[in-house]
């Protein structure tokens, strides 16, 4: 299968992909390269492979949640530029 520029155009549309007219052509083979890759793996015999979750064999080992220091807030508050009953104050950003 193969993409041609108008195929390219579509696809940019669709994905609200911006491309440059002059930018066409490279967006073109890059897709066909893409596509001769994807081919590429398809040739690769998978037969009694298992699927994996991750590429990662080991497991994570988590370790149990302490609190180690609590009721910190009026150290952490004395960063804030600025503060009011125990919060942060920030600029209002929406209307």
């Amino acid at each position: 299968m193969a993409i041609d520029k108008e195929t390219v155009r579509r696809v940019a549309f669709l994905s609200r992909l911006k491309i440059e007219d002059d930018k066409i052509e490279a967006a073109e083979q890059e897709f066909n390269k893409i596509l001769n890759w994807v081919e590429q793996l398809k040739e690769v015999n998978t037969d009694n492979v298992e699927p994996l979750v991750s590429v990662n064999d080991s497991n994570i080992v988590c370790r149990e949640d302490k609190v180690t220091e609590g009721n910190q807030s009026q150290a952490v508050l004395k960063n804030a530029p600025m503060q009011e009953y125990g919060y942060f104050v920030v600029p209002k950003v929406v209307e």
